[in-house]
């Protein structure tokens, strides 16, 4: 397909067909989803009539090979857009170096005065063969009655071409007249910008599949089961449903199950976006493609192939990249019209010069005229340069501009939906309070991070940084047993659940620190019993709490994990740890606000820690406990009810949203899947950059319709001249060569608005 008027055009090929239900032509995707009754059309038959339309089809599968070769496909693409840019610049800059050396008046070289007509011919002639697919493609789509971009492309530099290769047969039959102006640099002109055009724009549709392809990586290939009471590595496409799975630490696991032995702490942030390690026991579900960081596991696997978490994201993503995006280019739009209009008006100049008793040669000088002064040159360039402005200026300051779409829809964004882990907030838990209850709080930092300081929770890490940040020393804290001997699939790190299997021995167990998951750790300090934890943890070892649970409970409605901490059945402080806000969040919140949209925040957290976060930073709308493949669901709920929504995020659990929203905004500190996904990316992570983007994509629209405005009027305006309407008043015919210059300044006046931008401060 080489424009948007091609996916139109295939839509209406299948939708009046029998057993079609409903048809769906990407553009961008280069994709058909089509719902069809297989009792009365076969899919062979659907591919059929789109073959009959000139256009290729290939039926696409799952799996590795596919995408490999698509990406392939892709690349070949691209390159050969590339190498035919160069070669047409490289013919055909001669050929625009001769015209301006005549254009200023510098005397020519005499062998260019001899023999630069023969020259200008065989060097546009090279640059036509070069660029040949686009007159094909062009002269297709006239054929088709369905005419599009390059249908315009055609008919201009066919026009330019032809009339000058005429003109030239002509003079040297007759080498006493007059050398003739020839207009093969329009031809040329116009035909090495469309082939830039072409290559930018295969370099950002071959990107397309990438995000797919690197979520497809993040699922391991192999996977450790037990048969037989043996560990066995089989490929992933191996395991079944109700296989044991062994895990060890520091590797993926494989498949969604349910642990049934074992203790861990496992990094879900590639899933589901949180920063900090889910602890897993006996009974929890496991997520394929998540890290097991700790501890060893044993699950039973409960979703295996198309089934898992994974998959389904992969799906999610895959259906939303490929649904239709609500843009449609205005000049594929109007090209529908204005091609066979142009035509009319040009054949119709003809008849009435010949009937009016005008010669020929008169009637075909008008022909020309109206042909070339509808040159699309400056339809071709309004977009390109408008875009490549506006995206060098958003790269400056630190925005990545990917597609089209997000020129197109910013201007109707009315809701801003923020991802919360890692993109309203930092990511990483950091101590926000330390409560003195019975001692000082360097002393609580200091009797908590001691303790803590052999845990390799997060939470745990966090104490530990905040006493080294005050510069607090830590006491020793002596490990025993159990770690030194168990035997290796029975090992876990300090933290973990310690397992005491017979040939352990006697002396086996963890006397000074033992780990109680999801409650906390106990450990002895200065021969006085400490506890770091929950309430559950403190009401086990009778401690009461009903004198702190005030404070608890405001701590955690401000969005924070309160830890008690206790020594002699004592509580003696509370030391709160969140994640924090990043520095720019409610700024940018206050901005969109200003700029009169609305903002949301989807997390996966439960929903008093989404309100505590709303609260500060002057969220509008809270979708709390939002599980991965729930969040495009979200969104596809916001648009149901006439929201236009823009999704920030930088998680591959964001990359589905990304994906279904209007516009897709990804920061560059996230993952390369929702980098890939997003069509804004924010390399510099600050969230003022939202508004940024936005208002920069709204002000490079602006000057694409502005230029597209020049074009159209430059060629309304001359189309009526051209045609001879003046000439019986004023006796005054118009040239084609200054149709060609009316053509060439419309184009000076679409670039030069675009150079414009340059001057654009965004806010």
């Amino acid at each position: 397909m080489d424009c948007a008027a091609c996916a139109v055009n295939i839509e209406y090929g299948l939708k009046d067909k029998t057993g079609i239900k409903s048809v769906n032509v990407n553009f961008a995707s280069e994709k058909a989803i089509v719902e069809f009754d297989p009792e009365k059309i076969s899919l062979e038959e659907i591919k059929q009539i789109i073959k009959g339309l000139s256009y290729g089809v290939e039926e696409e599968h799952a799996g590795h090979e596919m995408h490999d070769h698509q990406k392939m496909a892709k690349q070949a693409e691209i390159k050969k857009l590339k190498n035919r840019f160069i070669l047409a610049l490289i013919f055909g800059l001669p050929i625009i170096l001769m015209v301006m050396i005549e254009m200023f008046g510098i005397p020519m070289p005499s062998f260019l005065d001899k023999y630069g007509m023969p020259i200008q011919l065989v060097l546009a002639t090279a640059v036509i063969i070069v660029c040949f697919n686009l007159w094909h493609t062009g002269f297709k789509g006239l054929v088709r009655l369905s005419p599009n971009m390059d249908s315009l492309i055609f008919i201009g530099t066919a026009a330019a071409y032809f009339y000058s290769l005429i003109t030239s047969i002509s003079f040297w039959l007759k080498s006493d007249a007059m050398p003739p102006h020839l207009y093969f640099e329009s031809a040329v002109f116009i035909l090495i910008f469309i082939s830039l055009g072409k290559y930018l724009e295969g370099v950002t549709k071959g990107k397309t599949g990438d995000a797919i392809k690197k979520l497809m990586g993040l699922q391991p290939k192999e996977a450790i089961v037990i048969r037989n009471d043996e560990e066995v590595k089989i490929p992933i496409s191996e395991v079944k449903a109700g296989d044991i799975v062994f895990v060890k630490p520091g590797e993926k696991i494989p498949v969604d199950g349910v642990v049934i032995d074992g203790y861990s702490g496992v990094d879900e942030k590639a899933i589901t976006g949180e920063s900090i390690p889910a602890e897993k026991k006996r009974g929890d579900m496991v997520i394929g493609a998540t890290i097991n960081k700790t501890g060893v596991l044993k699950f039973k696997a409960t979703k295996v192939g198309n089934e898992t978490m994974l998959a389904q994201i992969i799906k999610i993503v895959e259906e939303a990249m490929g649904s239709k995006a609500p843009i449609q280019l205005l000049a594929d739009k109007v090209s529908f019209y204005f091609v066979p209009t142009v035509i009319g008006i040009a054949i119709l100049a003809l008849i009435i010069w010949l009937i009016a008793g005008q010669s020929f040669v008169f009637a075909l000088t008008v022909f020309v005229a109206v042909l070339i002064i509808a040159c699309p040159c400056a339809l071709g360039l309004a977009t390109p340069t408008a875009v490549m402005m506006g995206t060098g200026l958003a790269a400056q300051n630190g925005i990545l501009i990917k597609s089209a779409k997000a020129l197109e829809m910013a201007r109707q964004i009315n809701m801003v939906v923020f991802d919360k882990t890692g993109t309203l907030t930092k990511g990483e838990p950091e101590v926000t309070d330390v409560i003195e209850i019975s001692r000082p709080k360097n002393e609580i930092l200091k009797i908590a991070a001691s303790v803590e300081k052999n845990s390799e929770h997060p939470l745990a890490q966090a104490i530990v940084k905040k006493a080294q940040e005050e510069k607090i020393k830590l006491a020793e804290v002596e490990p025993h047993g159990l770690i030194a001997m168990a035997p290796l699939r029975d090992r876990v790190p300090w933290g973990g659940t310690p397992h005491c299997p017979a040939e352990c021995g006697t002396g086996a167990g963890v006397k000074n620190f033992q780990a109680i998951p999801g409650k906390g750790v106990v450990a002895h300090w200065d021969n006085k019993k400490v506890l770091v934890g929950t309430r559950n943890l403190m009401l086990e070892n009778k401690i009461a709490i009903n004198s702190i649970e005030d404070r608890m409970i405001t701590l955690e409605n401000q969005g924070k994990t309160a830890m008690i901490l206790a020594m002699d059945n004592q509580i003696i402080g509370i030391i709160a740890v969140a994640d924090t806000l990043k520095e720019y969040s409610k700024e940018a919140v206050t901005q969109l606000h200003q700029m009169g949209k609305k903002a949301a925040i989807i997390t996966g957290d439960n929903e008093r820690v989404g309100k505590a976060i709303a609260q500060q930073v002057g969220i509008d709308q809270v979708l709390a406990e939002v599980l991965p493949q729930g969040k495009s669901a979200e969104i596809k709920k916001l648009q149901s009810v006439g929201q236009v929504v823009a999704m920030v995020g930088d998680g591959i659990n964001d990359a589905p949203a990304l994906a279904q929203s209007d516009l897709g905004i990804a920061l560059g500190s996230g993952t390369d899947v929702a980098m890939e996904t997003g069509e804004i990316v924010l390399i510099k992570d600050d969230l003022r950059d939202v508004v940024k983007a936005i208002d920069l994509s709204k002000y490079t629209l602006k000057k694409i319709k502005q230029s597209l405005f020049w074009a159209f009027f430059y060629n309304i305006i001359g189309l009526p001249i051209a045609a001879g309407i003046l000439y019986p008043f004023t006796g005054w015919l118009l040239n084609p060569s200054i149709a060609a210059a009316a053509m060439a300044f419309s184009s000076v006046s679409v670039v030069l608005n675009a150079l414009l931008m340059r001057r654009y401060s965004p806010l």
